[in-house]
């Protein structure tokens, strides 16, 4: 009675683990073992010669050597002048030339050119030294064509695919960086474009506001209320003013369109070749206009996303207000064959979107099937 509860109970266990060792393995530690024990597995070729070559070493001995000297890689990112000078004892101790390899890349891919030129002169320098030292290595006669045929090679490989390394990393961060910097700027002016819209917006109800309590106070003028109405009119021009002081305004603009530019963006985006379904419950025209000017620039920027990665298909947008909630579903199917280069994009329209209405209080979701990828947004309505 008790089987099925324990299979479940192991294959949960084995399951979380599984995802563990996964997220491990793809961790900067767990590259760092992996290259240690791939450095002690090539020096441990070499193992039956070494305690022959050296008569201060056994078998046992030579093989504990050999393991700490790997063991210096594990820190090889913030240390990786102690693998060098490791390295380099090892090479007048064992002539074992496996470590300084690893070394020198790591000195190369992270401290740089600059390390990674110094670190392969020095070991040239004490490489050459070596080479002048009577009885080393063994049986060499040759000293200097030894020296050109494999010391040289080795340092300027290993160095140079660090420093490319090095580079490259350089380069990623750059673009994480330039990413990050691009959605961060696109939700700025996304909060500046939800600004500028509560300022027209607000601005121009304040506007009649104030007329037409200027109207009513001209109508009142022998009446008890005339003096309150000009008091509401003060208010209201005193909290225009104070609206433009606050957002600043900057340019000639005009307010995001509401719900009534959707067929024009409908029809934009067929003659672009992704004609769109367009289905809108009528209530949505009664939406205040910020409500309004978030489903424009929703829809907006679900089909600009469409056209880049699935142009030529039917693009599904459904505005619905359910209850208290607006809902506006943009769903587009994937192309059967992907394009030959990916379209120009940093992600910032789908995170300036989201800004717009995380703003009023809603939630986006996107996400994608095999057939088709599809943008949720929800909106309160009032």
């Amino acid at each position: 009675m008790q089987v099925k509860p324990v299979a479940s109970a192991l294959r949960a266990v084995v399951a979380r683990s599984r995802r563990r060792a996964e997220s491990w393995a793809g961790t900067p530690h767990a590259l760092d073992v992996l290259t240690a024990l791939s450095c002690l597995a090539l020096m441990a070729l070499d193992l039956p010669g070494l305690a022959a070559a050296d008569n201060s070493l056994t078998g046992p001995q030579a093989a504990a050597v050999l393991a700490l000297g790997s063991a210096t890689l594990l820190v090889r990112r913030r240390m990786p002048w102690l693998a060098f000078a490791t390295a380099l004892l090892f090479l007048g101790w064992l002539h074992e030339l496996t470590l300084i390899q690893f070394a020198l890349y790591s000195v190369g891919r992270y401290r740089g050119r600059r390390a990674g030129v110094l670190a392969t002169v020095g070991y040239f320098v004490f490489a050459l030294a070596l080479f002048h030292v009577p009885g080393w290595p063994l049986g060499r006669a040759d000293t200097l064509s030894s020296f050109l045929s494999v010391v040289v090679p080795i340092g300027v490989l290993a160095s140079a695919v660090g420093i490319a390394a090095y580079r490259q990393d350089l380069v990623r961060e750059l673009d994480a960086q330039r990413a990050e910097s691009a959605v961060l700027q696109a939700v700025q002016q996304e909060r500046t474009s939800v600004a500028r819209d509560v300022h027209d917006f607000v601005g121009r109800e304040l506007t009649m506001l104030t007329v037409r309590s200027e109207v009513l106070s001209m109508r009142s003028r022998e009446t008890a209320y005339a003096k309150d109405f000009e008091e509401l009119a003060d208010t209201a021009r005193r909290a225009h003013l104070v609206l433009n002081e606050i957002i600043v305004q900057r340019g000639e603009r005009t307010a995001t369109p509401g719900v009534e530019g959707l067929p024009a963006l409908a029809e934009e985006s067929g003659r672009a070749g992704s004609p769109v379904r367009l289905a809108m419950d009528p209530d949505v025209h009664a939406l205040s206009p910020l409500r309004q000017a978030a489903v424009y620039r929703v829809v907006q920027e679900c089909l600009t996303n469409a056209a880049k990665h699935a142009g030529g298909e039917t693009i599904d947008v459904c505005i619905a207000a359910e209850g208290t909630q607006l809902r506006i579903a943009v769903t587009n199917p994937l192309p059967a064959r992907r394009p030959a280069r990916a379209p120009v994009s940093a992600g910032s329209g789908t995170a300036s979107m989201s800004e717009r209405v995380h703003s009023l209080g809603g939630t986006l979701t996107a996400r994608r099937t095999d057939e088709a990828y599809e943008v949720v947004a929800t909106l309160p309505c009032f």
